[in-house]
């Protein structure tokens, strides 16, 4: 198949393999899945970073210890983009497109582009505290990324203050 284009196996079952696959990468021992309820008092911060509200009850998410595993679907121009995040003790530790559904823009799936994210931690005003190098052609779904990754991180932190109390 060419890249970018989406193919009649992206199915949801697709998309739980896939998911399934990166949570048992990231951690050494099969850990299951905790929700992060998404409360009114979260959606602020939430419509801060990715300029609308997220319109999900609860995010599953998984934890060993200071390291959180997120599954979150942006979208690029028209299409979800199901993106992976791994933050350790507050650092991305890795970033993969689990389901690429867009026409353009695959280009954000390559190590090169994903490299970038890698040990960004969030300031803050909610940002990343380093910049992106966007892609030619790939701009819109650069952006989801980015608004992900800032997600992800934003959402550890509050896994790790639910993790610590009672």
């Amino acid at each position: 198949a060419l890249p970018g284009y989406v193919q009649a196996a992206d199915t949801a079952a697709d998309t739980v393999e896939k998911t399934t696959r990166f949570v048992g990468e990231a951690f050494s021992s099969p850990t299951k899945a905790d929700f992060l309820w998404i409360t009114a008092a979260l959606q602020p911060t939430i419509r801060q970073i990715l300029d609308h509200d997220l319109r999900v009850a609860r995010l599953p998410y998984w934890r060993q210890g200071k390291r959180t595993a997120w599954v979150l679907n942006e979208v690029g121009k028209e299409m979800p983009i199901t993106i992976g995040v791994v933050v350790d003790d507050g650092r991305i530790e890795r970033v993969r497109v689990l389901v690429y559904r867009e026409s353009r823009g695959w280009e954000v799936q390559s190590a090169n582009f994903l490299r970038q994210f890698v040990g960004a931690r969030l300031s803050e005003q909610q940002r990343l505290d380093r910049s992106i190098d966007g892609i030619a052609g790939a701009t819109l779904s650069v952006r989801a990324m980015t608004r992900v990754s800032r997600l992800a991180l934003w959402l550890h932190q509050e896994a790790m203050k639910k993790a610590v109390t009672p």
